[in-house]
């Protein structure tokens, strides 16, 4: 489905958990922040800013700008000039750039997605980074919902920080009968050997 349209499909129940781009309205859903992406401007292989392995807000002064109206990079003061011009989407955008039109802005991931051999990519050293996190419904069942944000954030399932109740203490009484239990058994095991022995004699 569209970027867009994966929080609605979460709240509607048409999907139980959706790869989020904050920020954006994630009201009545649970989000776990994952990772962040590094920024890159998209541009034609024989482009100039090609030169360089990275490069800075500072080296995108004057481009042209694709801005496509699905952007997910959130950077209020981003460089060069804006196209009045917003294509719908970033794979409309990608094709804009193909015919040199301007640069694009885009998470690495999108740029990896719509490679194309006449395109190349240059990370933006001082780009704010494209945070993706993991997006499911809010108050449905609470303790699955807390155990999986527990083995997503990278720890095993049912350890005792991932489940929602920690398992109830023995009482005094409990604790006794164990130790008796446990004394018991030693006992028998070591009696085993002597009667082993006495059948040898």
């Amino acid at each position: 489905m569209a970027a867009a349209d994966a929080v609605a499909a979460v709240r509607a129940g048409a999907v139980d958990v959706a790869l989020l781009r904050p920020p954006t309205d994630t009201s009545g859903l649970a989000v776990i922040p994952l990772y962040d992406e590094t920024t890159v401007a998209v541009v034609p292989t024989d482009h100039v800013l090609c030169a360089a392995d990275e490069i800075t807000a500072a080296d995108l002064r004057g481009e042209p700008i694709l801005l496509p109206l699905d952007d997910v990079v959130a950077w209020a003061e981003a460089p060069g000039a804006p196209l009045d011009h917003r294509p719908e989407t970033t794979k409309d955008a990608i094709e804009l750039v193909a015919a040199g039109l301007g640069v694009l802005i885009v998470p690495q991931s999108l740029a990896r997605l719509y490679h194309r051999k006449d395109l190349t990519y240059r990370p933006i050293t001082d780009a704010p980074t494209c945070p993706v996190a993991l997006g499911l419904p809010e108050g449905r069942q609470p303790q699955l919902t807390e155990e999986f944000v527990g083995i997503v954030r990278g720890r095993k399932p049912g350890s005792s920080r991932g489940q929602a109740e920690p398992p109830p203490k023995r009482t005094a009484r409990e604790k006794t009968l164990a130790k008796q239990a446990a004394r018991a058994a030693a006992g028998k095991v070591a009696r085993k050997p002597r009667r082993a022995e006495r059948g040898r004699r």
